[in-house]
């Protein structure tokens, strides 16, 4: 797996490219859909939010890495605190897992 700032860039271009999924409501969502091909959870997350994000993940057979904080997520994706973001192509995925 990629570390600290390569994961950092990486997410950063899939945002870019419009393949992320950020936010309670858009992270859930994908999820539900079937869209999401990661899930990338902040460190500092929440016990109930990581248990709600875990359990969906294992229903829909999501791969999850914990990484980065809440404030260092939302700003890899150019906006605030993020919990979790969501990858949806599976090519940003290979590139974080790298």
């Amino acid at each position: 797996m990629m570390q600290g700032q390569n994961v950092f860039f990486a997410i950063g271009l899939a945002q870019k490219a419009g393949k992320l999924a950020s936010g309670d409501y858009a992270v859930t969502n994908a999820l539900k859909t079937g869209k999401v091909k990661l899930l990338l959870i902040a460190k500092d997350c929440a016990e109930n939010s990581k248990e709600k994000l875990l359990y969906l993940c294992q229903l829909h057979k999501v791969k999850t890495l914990e990484v980065l904080d809440r404030t260092k997520l939302g700003m890899a994706v150019g906006k605030g605190q993020r919990t979790a973001v969501a990858v949806l192509n599976d090519n940003f995925v290979k590139m974080i897992l790298k």
